[in-house]
């Protein structure tokens, strides 16, 4: 009964997370959705600067507090490691959906972009961006990422192998192109709002300082196999190479 319990918690927490991505889409390019970026009565501008600031700075201290090996080794004696990562996308899903609940627009236009085929251009690249994010979870194991490959295994009895160091596709021009679309994504807007603003500014700065975490972590799983992909691969611009060995 634990076995079935944790493949279902699994499958919950799955289909949360895709719920939210799917809204965060919509909730990003301002589509039809209950609440988006921009939609909303306006609030007096330092009081909506705060609160949406402490709504980026729930979802990152958890998203990257969680994440780290030493917490993991504390939470696993309190949550069953066969549901440690499922747990990790559930709360980091229902951070969002708090986000999303919460946010307070700052309408005021910092840019718009001409109409037509400029506009079209710029909103068909932020697909692009929000492609670029799940494709590439695909390629390095989408399943295993979101925590149903955990508790498929534990329900089967079968064990988890090793994981091993793999640099399918993107990963050869870019070490990270998950965090690239999510960055493209967030940025290509035809028309910027100062909330759309604050918001792709605080998830890049979030995004740069996790990447320093997650190699960090990377460095220490794989040593100098990482290292040398450090040195041969672009962190996020595939266009500017690493370091030289």
């Amino acid at each position: 009964m634990g076995k079935v319990l944790g493949f279902l918690y699994g499958v919950m927490s799955y289909a949360i997370f895709f719920a939210s991505f799917l809204y965060a889409i919509c909730f990003v390019e301002d589509l039809v959705v209950l609440k988006t970026i921009d939609s909303g009565a306006p609030g007096a501008l330092v009081p909506s600067l705060v609160i949406d600031a402490l709504l980026l700075g729930v979802f990152a201290v958890q998203h990257s507090v969680m994440a780290r090996p030493a917490f993991k080794a504390v939470w696993t004696q309190i949550v069953p490691h066969a549901i440690e990562r499922s747990t990790y996308v559930l709360l980091s899903s229902l951070a969002l959906c708090l986000l999303f609940w919460q946010w307070r627009p700052l309408p005021t236009v910092i840019w718009t972009a001409p109409a037509g085929a400029v506009s079209t251009a710029i909103v068909a690249l932020s697909f692009v961006g929000w492609l670029t994010v799940l494709s590439s979870t695909f390629l390095i194991n989408h399943f295993d990422l979101f925590g149903l490959r955990q508790v498929w295994a534990y329900a089967s009895g079968k064990e988890i192998p090793p994981a091993n160091f793999v640099t399918p596709l993107f990963y050869r021009v870019v070490r990270h192109p998950l965090y690239l679309g999510f960055i493209v994504a967030f940025w290509a807007a035809p028309v910027m709002s100062l909330g759309h603003l604050v918001f792709a500014i605080a998830t890049t700065a979030y995004i740069l300082i996790a990447i320093q975490l997650e190699e960090h972590d990377m460095v220490a799983v794989f040593g100098d196999t990482y290292r040398g992909y450090q040195k041969r691969v672009s962190m996020i611009l595939p266009w500017i190479p690493g370091p030289k060995a």
